[in-house]
Parts: C-alpha cells; structure tokens; sequence
C-alpha cells in the first residue's frame, strides 16, 4: 500500500509540474509512443515512470497482450509504450506496450526497406511455400523462390515432403536478408536472401565474363539440370548447367549422366539478372558437325529405337568415330506422323531393338535428323 501510496503521489506531483510547463512545451497525445522506466511490476499492471508526463500503467486486456514482453522486464528497465488514454479515473496514463512494440518494429522494418540494409533474422519455422522469420516481434516470410543459390532444396522431381524436409534443416539458423516488401496494415512483411547477396554477387559475378572456363563442383541437380559451385577469389560461386547444356545428345535425366560430388570444367555461356548459365556440352566437339561426313538426307541407316513419347520415336544411329574403331551415335526422330497413331506406333517398333531407317532430313546446324521407317517408305 505504501508503494502504491507513492506512485500515487509521484504521478500527482508530475502532473502539478507539466501543467506549469508554458504552452510550447508539448504535452503527449493519445497514439503518441513515448519512452518509460519500469516503476513496479505486479501480477496484473505495470507502472512506468514518463517523466515530466507523470506515471502510466499497462493493465487489463493491454497487460494479458503484452506478457511476452513484460515477462522480460525489470525494476528499471525502459521500454516504449503507446498511449491510450491521457488520464483514467485513477488518474493515470493508460498504456499500451504491445501496440507500441509493433509500431516500433514496424518503424524499423520501414528503416530497413528505405536503407536497403542487409540485416540477420532467426529461421522460426518452415511451410512447404518457404520459411517464416521474426523481426522485433514482426513474423515475416522467406519464399522458398528468395532464398539464396546456398540454401535452395534441390530435390529431385519436385516432391513437396522432401523441400519441407530440406527447409526444416534451417530453423533455428540465422540467415542475411533485405525487406523485398511490406504492410503495417495487413500485418504482411516479405524478405529475401537472394536480394541480401545482390551486391556481393554483383561484385563476384564482374570477375567472370561469357566464355570463361571454370572448374567446380556439381553441388546439387535437379528435373532440369545441375548446379556447379567454383571458387572465385574469395568467394563461392554457384550457376547451374541446364540439362540441354549436358551433352550433344539427349539427357532425359541428369542423374544418369552426372551425380552430385563429380569435379568438372563448364563453360560460362551468359550472365544475366545475377545468374550464371554455364554448358559441359561447349567443352567437347560438337557431334552433329562430326557426323555430318557420314551421315546425309536420303541414306539407308539402322538405329537402336531409344525411347516413345508423344512426338515419336528417337532412334539412335552410329556413324564412325574419328579418334577410334568405335562407333560414335546421335539421336534422331522418326516422327509419329509416320505411323499414323501411337498405337501403330508402338506394335511397329520396341524399344531396344534395331531397325532399318531412312534419312528423311539431316540439318547438322539444328542438331536435328528426321528418320522414316524403312518398311513405311
């Protein structure tokens, strides 16, 4: 009772003061946010010190929003509050810490928009959309498309269990990010690594030029290619090899070609919106123009049939190597249209057998070879 007593007394003797202060001196509002000390804490209100503006108190409803904060709070700690109410029936100034805090980080995440400043925040949970993180109190959310070449889930065909798996590796984890966007009134902030490391990459990436040969690591692979990590300076860079950038010939899957671990040199075929495109395939001669002493429109050949899809049938046809007694082959088309329907198609044709195969066109500079099947010409 005796402390409340002197509260009681303090925030009167406050008030006297301020209403002798002349008019210039600019008395707080209702919505002004505004600096405390912590007077006393009790199991239902907390009493703050304003100063010159006499005492204040966070109870009710505004004390139950605000426990995770006040929790934290000690005997003469300071904090920011909002007022509420400029004098209740007690005399005091209603507060609210909760809504105070959220204005504050706002404030700051609006700074941080402004300044385009790179800043750590803690990794606190994951969705199979992204990651969600935490600013001063703020939650926000972490795409899974802005998160950096380091930490993007490469996984294979996709699967939605297995990126939330890979994502769930982070929490936890602080990670370097940029407010990409952000509304106070919808509760809604969005950042993003990727836009965290433009500068650095931009820096790095003015090192390399198209044509540079590098040597790296593959670092993860993907339905629609692989990634290659190579040293730079001081830096790691990473650019990915699209699967058509693998070799001259067709790669349904990259797997089957390159496993993740494997040390290479790629070529850089373009830099461009901070990516890199690097190709295997540029590195070796190009087949096409090799073949093309053997192989011409209108030679009778026989071809391995490789695979169906919706186009046809590719067939595989050898030419003579060059450099050895083997042979070297390329894949060719024997369209659908020669069928007349995928049914006749397949009792035509089985995969992994040979057959005899007209030359229908043969464009080297397309990489492209048209072929007709020898009993449907």
């Amino acid at each position: 009772m005796e402390a409340q007593a002197e509260i009681l007394a303090r925030n009167i003797g406050m008030q006297n003061l301020a209403a002798k202060m002349p008019r210039s001196f600019n008395l707080p509002k209702i919505g002004d946010v505004v600096e405390g000390r912590v007077l006393k804490k009790s199991a239902r209100t907390l009493y703050f010190d304003l100063g010159l503006w006499g005492i204040g108190i966070v109870y009710g409803i505004e004390f139950s929003n605000a426990q995770s904060i006040i929790k934290n709070l000690k005997i003469g700690d300071t904090a920011f509050v909002k007022i509420s109410e400029i004098e209740n029936d007690g005399g005091f100034k209603e507060l609210s810490l909760a809504e105070a805090q959220s204005q504050k980080s706002w404030d700051l995440i609006r700074e941080y928009k402004r300044t385009n400043k790179v800043f750590a925040t803690k990794i606190i949970s994951v969705n199979r959309g992204g990651m969600m993180i935490e600013i001063s109190g703020i939650t926000g959310f972490l795409p899974v498309s802005q998160l950096s070449g380091e930490h993007y889930p490469r996984v294979e065909g996709g699967d939605k269990n297995k990126i939330l798996e890979e994502l769930s590796k982070f929490v936890g984890q602080d990670f370097n990010v940029r407010v990409l966007d952000f509304d106070s009134r919808e509760n809604k902030l969005i950042v993003s690594e990727k836009a965290a490391e433009e500068e650095h990459l931009k820096k790095a990436l003015g090192k390399h030029q198209v044509g540079d040969i590098v040597a790296g690591t593959i670092s993860g692979i993907v339905d629609w290619g692989a990634f290659i990590k190579w040293p730079s300076d001081e830096e790691t860079l990473e650019g990915l090899i699209h699967i058509s950038e693998l070799d001259w010939q067709l790669i349904e899957n990259p797997t089957d070609f390159i496993k993740v671990g494997d040390n290479v040199s790629a070529k850089i075929i373009d830099i461009a919106n901070d990516r890199i495109s690097l190709s295997l395939k540029q590195l070796k001669p190009d087949p096409w123009k090799i073949a093309s002493a053997f192989l011409e429109k209108g030679m009778l050949v026989e071809g391995y049939v490789k695979k169906f899809n919706s186009f046809g049938t590719f067939v595989e046809v050898a030419y003579p190597s060059p450099e050895n007694s083997e042979n070297e082959a390329l894949q060719g088309l024997c369209h659908i249209s020669e069928f007349g329907s995928d049914e006749k198609m397949k009792s035509a044709l089985e995969v992994g057998k040979k057959y005899q195969f007209k030359i229908l066109a043969f464009v080297p500079e397309d990489h492209r070879m048209s072929l007709g099947l020898l009993t449907n010409i």
